[in-house]
């Protein structure tokens, strides 16, 4: 069927049939009675409402760890009794890889 020749049809339609002026019985406090219900709880916006939240405080530890991490790297002379300053890639893959090695018999 064209579009345009249902849409003239249902155009007619409405036309033949007017709204009626009258309300329907106790409308208004149907719907009064609808707007003071509770909403349903919407569990997705409440995870997100507290992720939100959440990201200033993660944000803050993040950058305060990456400062610690950074002033930290040569500031025990006892780690290094060289005196060199330590590469922090070779103190990163040490760190990393530490049990990727042989076993150690002793903790065994």
């Amino acid at each position: 069927m064209k579009l345009e020749l249902l849409m003239q049809k249902l155009l007619a339609a409405a036309r033949a049939n007017p709204p009626a002026d009258r309300v329907p019985y106790k409308f208004e406090q149907r719907i009064m009675a609808r707007l003071k219900e509770q909403p349903a709880l919407d569990l997705a916006a409440l995870w997100a409402r507290a992720l939100w939240r959440a990201v200033a405080p993660c944000a803050v530890v993040a950058v305060l760890i990456g400062l610690l991490s950074f002033a930290g790297n040569g500031s025990n002379p006892a780690s290094n009794p060289a005196g060199e300053t330590p590469d922090f890639s070779q103190h990163f893959e040490s760190v990393m890889l530490a049990d990727v090695g042989e076993p150690n018999e002793d903790v065994w």
